[in-house]
């Protein structure tokens, strides 16, 4: 009898120094699940042969139901540390993380960071980047589809990154990377990056940022060093007028072998985007946008056989969308392309200078 109550005794010693245990590992750190899916079905008037919309990586499948970004996010945070793990697979990640190997193909985010004095943080891994006015996550886009501008500026980047607070208003950040949107490395040099933020108020957020690094490599042996800049402004993101705009220039140092000098090649983009709230749960979006990138340093048209050279372009669009639930968008969009010249190719394979898209999508997350 004395034998069996020692050992109830000594179990429940033992549950309860686990329980204290478990609580006190609880209050160093919290653990956080999140999920989201974005399916959509798009039509390319131009009914491209392959199925692949030309010149994008996001919801870019032409007639057919697929899934554009899918993923499980996995958060932990601490006092001190903190690390965040965001497995994907869909449309976008094929298409966009093609130039990557092997499970690097399938990261949307991967970093551990760690906290050193008054709230900075250094992160090491892949992020997401901070470059122009949209990222891949369409439910928190205005806009379903994505803009010629963030297609062609890094979605993720790689490497180091120092966060420091500067007062209520302003915050800064400051990268160290492995090169334009690489998670492997693709030359002996390293990149510089930097994020301003500031919020003059609850409603505007005003953001420039920057990015310095050589972009030889094997496949542009004649590419040097790369210059840009962006400046983007978020006005009254949750209120029933809401708005955005964003501007950005890129320099491309070129080595010409020829003449034996540096060229310097410049492309850039400018769009504006609004969206009207008509109840809680029903809004509508339009955007209009332009892109120039003359010498190609970005986009190499699809029509270069037939000797055209260089790409500018022009896009409107508009956006339904429809909050079916507190964690669900339904959202009806159609979008028209013009340029100066014949940089699409329409239903026959012909040179023209339009292209039209209509896409419907169905975004779930929790």
């Amino acid at each position: 009898m004395k034998k069996t109550i020692l050992l109830i005794a000594t179990w429940v010693f033992l549950q309860n120094i686990y329980a204290q245990n478990l609580l006190n590992s609880l209050k160093e750190g919290d653990l956080t699940i999140g999920g989201y899916v974005d399916a959509y079905y798009g039509y390319d008037f131009n009914e491209p042969r392959n199925q692949e919309r030309a010149y994008f990586v996001s919801m870019a499948r032409h007639n057919e139901m697929t899934v554009n970004l899918a993923y499980l996010s996995f958060r932990y945070e601490a006092t001190n540390i903190r690390a965040v793990f965001t497995p994907a697979v869909g449309t976008y990640m094929n298409a966009n993380y093609a130039a990557e190997s092997l499970t690097l193909k399938n990261i949307l985010e991967g970093y551990a960071g760690v906290k050193l004095g008054r709230n900075v943080w250094v992160d090491a891994g892949v992020f997401g980047s901070p470059y122009t006015n949209e990222g891949p996550i369409s439910k928190d886009q205005l806009m379903y589809s994505r803009s010629f501008a963030p297609e062609y500026v890094p979605y993720y980047l790689s490497g180091l990154r120092a966060q420091i607070p500067m007062g209520e208003k302003w915050k800064f950040t400051l990268y160290l990377l492995n090169g334009w949107q690489l998670i492997q490395d693709n030359n002996t040099g390293k990149s510089l990056g930097t994020q301003l933020e500031w919020k003059p108020s609850e409603k505007v957020l005003i953001n420039w940022n920057t990015y310095i690094g050589e972009e030889n490599s094997a496949t542009r042996p004649d590419f040097r060093n790369r210059y840009f800049t962006d400046l983007y402004t978020v006005i009254n993101p949750e209120g029933k007028f809401s708005a955005t705009a964003c501007v950005y220039v890129g320099v491309q140092e070129r080595k010409d072998t020829l003449q034996n000098r540096l060229e310097n090649d410049i492309w850039f983009n400018a769009n504006v985007i609004g969206r009207y709230r008509f109840t809680e749960k029903l809004s509508l979006s339009g955007r209009i946008e332009y892109f120039d990138d003359p010498k190609s340093v970005q986009i190499s048209p699809v029509t270069a056989a037939n000797g055209v050279q260089g790409f500018t372009t022009y896009s409107a669009g508009l956006c339904l969308n429809i909050q079916a639930a507190e964690n669900a968008l339904i959202r009806f969009e159609g979008r028209t392309f013009w340029a100066d010249k014949n940089v699409y190719l329409d239903a026959k394979q012909a040179p023209t200078n339009q292209s039209n898209l209509l896409i419907a999508g169905f975004t779930v997350w929790f």
